[in-house]
Parts: structure tokens; sequence; C-alpha cells
């Protein structure tokens, strides 16, 4: 295969507004899969919408660190620290930013951001690690898996009961299985 200058290209219109799901977040990314020529340059981008109120609710990206800037509005964001010793054990670091501001994801926490404003959509610009970041969204993975996981594993990992967990588990089946 002959190398030309649309391996390195995409006409994404990322400077374009995108209409966001149930939880009022659209993550429109550019890796590999759409952009030859990032293979194995270890880097990738996404824009996020956030409508009023949205988020983009916690998940990881299992290949990469993310650093984000804030291009429109104001972000409530946070991760969560590793299983490490303590002091840190599961710390959650969080930090509300305004456009122009930047904060980092480490590579493999859970991370969220959240737009407070019940008024105006947000807009970021996110820059990851790798060619192809991969993202793992906790609620989805955890509740909406297929098959799904036992009810019995999920309720005494969260030590609920186990009708709580088949509710959870209908509510994420069905959004994400129709």
């Amino acid at each position: 295969m002959e190398v030309n200058a649309d391996n390195f290209f995409k006409a994404a219109a990322l400077d374009k507004p995108r209409v966001t799901n149930k939880v009022g977040s659209n993550v429109t990314l550019i890796n590999v899969m759409q952009i030859a020529g990032l293979n194995t340059l270890g880097i990738s981008i996404a824009r996020i919408d956030y409508a009023p109120l949205g988020q983009n609710p916690p998940h990881t990206h299992p290949r990469a660190t993310e650093i984000l800037t804030v291009l429109e509005g104001t972000l409530y964001v946070g991760f969560v620290t590793s299983n490490q010793p303590a002091p840190n054990r599961n710390k959650f670091l969080s930090k509300v930013l305004n456009k122009g501001d930047v904060f980092v994801f480490p590579a493999g926490l859970i991370h969220f951001q959240f737009n407070p404003n019940p008024h105006k959509p947000a807009v970021a610009i996110a820059a990851l690690s790798s060619q192809n970041p991969g993202a793992i969204t906790i609620a989805n993975a955890v509740f909406g898996s297929d098959p799904q996981i036992s009810d019995d594993v999920l309720a005494k990992a969260f030590q609920v009961e186990k009708n709580t967990i088949d509710w959870l588990q209908a509510q994420f089946w069905e959004n994400n299985h129709n």
C-alpha cells in the first residue's frame, strides 16, 4: 500500500456541535480506526459535547492517559486513584474547570465529567496517549454485560439486595441490547 496524505487526514468537523445521548453527552473519537496514519503513533483526540446537566459517566481508558481541555462552559471532573496502599487508596480527586482549563486523567483510572450548568452546554477536547485508547463505561459494563454477570456476584460486591441488582441490570440491558 502506498502512503498518501489521506492516510493522515479526516474531515471530522470537530468544530460542529453534536447531539447528545441519554446521559447528556456525545463523544466523537478520532483514533486509528478513522485515520490510518495514527497507527503506532500513540495519540488520538476526542470532542465531547455536554448538554446542560449532561455527563460523560464514570469510565476508564485501559490503554491511555487523557488530557482534557474545556473549550466552552464549565465542567466538574474527577477521578479515583487505584487500590494502592494508604493513605491514597481509592482517593477521589476533583476540580471545577472553566473555559481554557486543563485536567489530566491517568491511564486506567475511573473518571468522569459533568456539566453543572442547567442552562448552557459545554464542550471539551481530549487528547489521549494511545492510537486506540479503549473506553469502558463502568455502569454499562457491570450492569449491561452480555451475558449478564450473576446477580449473586453483584449483590455481594455492591452489598445490596439481589432485587436492586436485577432492577439495575434491567435498565442497562434494555438500553444496551435493543
